[in-house]
């Protein structure tokens, strides 16, 4: 008798991913620095499959409430909050509305950050404060923010924004380097924390990401940085938001701890 086994099984294995799965339907979701780049590709890839979605800007009001409306007529519950992620009241007021808002929070991404770049020798202590505050700290308001919330939920995917930078340094970015690499330690040590109550917490590494801060650069310098890069390109927000699609959602459901460089290959 032929064995047909090995058919049966491949009959359970989808042939193709669909761009229409809604692979977040019914979850709500957090992102800080949501308004613009990296964070604004966020925001809309996780509406786009079916997240509602509660993001914070720091000033750009109109650009933020213009979005929010934009998904809302979606189908998906989207909010605009004006919040500072380095103040610790801030981040507690915040993830306190988002829950009597939503009724839940099931996805935290901490992407707010800055840059403020120089030399070792020539950098001065409040830009160093300045950068871990908004950069790390940040991810510790926002972390511990949300913690009560997903302990009760027995439930949660939490994702911080780190960097290749952090990963392996970068001359005239002490600062950056450090409060990304930072970004690393803490998020290993809350996946060992949390991981009893299947709340997992994972890193995503962008390298080069085109967005409107390097649409301000000379081409001639952009090319250059393209050219040193495996994959010959640069990534784009939508890069970054389906990395964090994949670890938000239950696809990655047996992931927790782990850093996802999504460099085109700079790593490597």
């Amino acid at each position: 008798m032929e064995n047909t086994q090995r058919f049966i099984i491949f009959d359970f294995i989808p042939k193709k991913l669909s761009k229409t799965m809604k692979l977040l339907e019914g979850k709500t979701a957090i992102i800080t620095g949501g308004s613009r780049g990296i964070g604004k590709g966020i925001v809309e890839t996780f509406a786009q499959h079916g997240a509602n979605v509660a993001f914070t800007y720091s000033s750009s009001s109109e650009a933020a409430e213009a979005l929010a409306a934009e998904l809302s007529k979606t189908g998906v519950k989207a909010k605009a909050y004006q919040s500072d992620a380095a103040s610790f009241s801030e981040s507690e007021q915040l993830a306190a509305t988002v829950l009597e808002d939503f009724g839940s929070i099931d996805i935290l991404v901490n992407n707010a950050g800055i840059t403020k770049d120089n030399l070792l020798m020539r950098m001065s202590e409040a830009d160093f404060d300045k950068v871990i505050e908004v950069n790390l700290k940040s991810v510790f308001n926002m972390t511990k923010a949300v913690q009560r919330t997903m302990l009760k939920q027995r439930k949660g995917s939490i994702i911080n924004m780190s960097s290749v930078v952090g990963v392996k340094g970068n001359a005239g970015q002490t600062n950056y380097a450090a409060s990304k690499a930072g970004i690393i330690g803490f998020s290993k040590s809350v996946a060992l924390e949390l991981g009893s109550r299947d709340i997992r917490c994972n890193v995503i590494a962008p390298g080069f990401i085109e967005t409107e801060m390097t649409g301000k650069l000379d081409e001639a310098t952009v090319q250059s940085w393209r050219d040193a890069i495996p994959l010959k390109r640069g990534g784009s927000p939508e890069d970054i938001a389906n990395a964090c699609v994949f670890l938000a959602s239950d696809l990655s459901g047996y992931v927790t701890g782990q850093v996802l460089n999504v460099d085109g290959g700079m790593l490597t």
